[in-house]
C-alpha cells in the first residue's frame, strides 16, 4: 500500500467515525435514548452502502477506491462492535426481548440492506 493511499484511508476513517458520531447524536436527541436506535440505523444504511459499494466493484470500481470508501469510510462509519454491547446492555437492564429483537433486528436488517444494495447496482 502506497503511502498516500495509507493516508487517504486513514482520512476517510476519520470522517467516518465523526459521521458516526454526528448520525448518533441527531437520532438520539430526535428519538432519545430508550433504544439504541442510531446505532440501528447507523449499521443498516452503512450495510445498504456496502452492498453498492460491492456492487460497483463487479462494474470496475478501482481497488483503490474501494479500500478507501469500504474499509475507511464505511469501516469507521459502521460499528457492529456498539451493537453487540448495546443488546448486552440491554440484557443488563432485564429487557430480554428488546435486547433479542435488537441484536438480530439489526443483524437481519443490515444484511437485508447490504443484498437491496448489491441488487440495485445489478439492476441498473
Amino acid at each position: 500500500m502506497t503511502p498516500g493511499l495509507f493516508l487517504l484511508l486513514s482520512i476517510a476513517g476519520g470522517v467516518g467515525s465523526v459521521l458516526r458520531f454526528v448520525v448518533d447524536g441527531v437520532v438520539r436527541d430526535r428519538f432519545g435514548a430508550r433504544l439504541p436506535w442510531g446505532t440501528a440505523i447507523i449499521n443498516v444504511s452503512g450495510s445498504f452502502l456496502l452492498g453498492l459499494l460491492t456492487g460497483l466493484v463487479t462494474r470496475g470500481l478501482p481497488t483503490e477506491v474501494v479500500l478507501v470508501l469500504g474499509t475507511g469510510l464505511l469501516g469507521g462509519y459502521t460499528t457492529f462492535s456498539t451493537a453487540s454491547v448495546e443488546a448486552i446492555r440491554l440484557l443488563q437492564q432485564r429487557r430480554v426481548a428488546a435486547s433479542l429483537l435488537y441484536g438480530l433486528g439489526v443483524l437481519v436488517l443490515s444484511i437485508a440492506a447490504a443484498l437491496l444494495g448489491l441488487a440495485l447496482v445489478h439492476i441498473a
